[in-house]
């Protein structure tokens, strides 16, 4: 008798969410036992089930799907983690393969593929989107540091270099130079523009 692949299933729109449980509901050996609409509900929900494999969007409330798988891989090594995104973005791809992620998937993919894709990691193997692949090697890796990247994110908001010293408890001198180098690294002209840059190719 074949195992059955216990599943769970994080992802924040509703339907979707519905939609993709449904599918894999439809598949003799695999079961949805826990879903969750935020990133930040992740390992709590974890802990109270016996899985095999998290399914995780990238953009959730809370937390980011990376920031999730991250958290699984810590807590729980042995777990398979497949990421799921909208957003074909090639840095969203090595920030998931470094965050511990068995596989990364576009969510448009056809639902068999998703079901192949969960059998597969589960046998050890690493399932990658042929595209997304082509695109990160392409791009290459994210210039920025995590510093940077931290700053540079605080900064989306519009926030003042005084209001983001204060936030990161850094100085302003310290703030302006995380700005000014993020800025050149990604040849942006403004750090709207920078954090936009950033933002498309998945590298905040």
């Amino acid at each position: 008798m074949t195992r059955t692949i216990k599943v769970l299933l994080a992802e924040d729109q509703s339907m979707v969410r519905e939609a993709l449980a449904a599918l894999l509901g439809l598949e003799d050996d695999i079961e949805v036992v826990a879903q969750v609409a935020r990133g930040d509900e992740v390992l709590a929900v974890a802990r109270e089930h016996d899985l095999d494999v998290a399914l995780l969007d990238i953009e959730m409330p809370g937390a980011t799907g990376i920031e999730a798988a991250a958290q699984l891989h810590r807590a729980f090594p042995s777990l398979k983690l497949v990421v799921l995104t909208t957003f074909g973005r090639p840095g969203y791809l090595r920030s998931a393969m470094e965050s511990g992620a068995d596989a990364f998937l576009v969510k448009d993919a056809p639902a068999a593929e998703l079901a192949q894709a969960v059998r597969k990691v589960l046998a050890g193997e690493r399932v990658i989107d042929p595209t997304l692949a082509a695109a990160a090697l392409a791009e290459g890796a994210n210039p920025l540091t995590d510093r940077e990247r931290e700053v540079l994110r605080a900064a989306a908001d519009g926030s003042t270099n005084a209001e983001l010293a204060a936030s990161l408890h850094l100085s302003q001198g310290t703030v302006r130079n995380y700005l000014s180098t993020a800025i050149q690294k990604l040849a942006a002209r403004n750090r709207a523009e920078a954090v936009r840059i950033a933002r498309e190719k998945g590298w905040l």
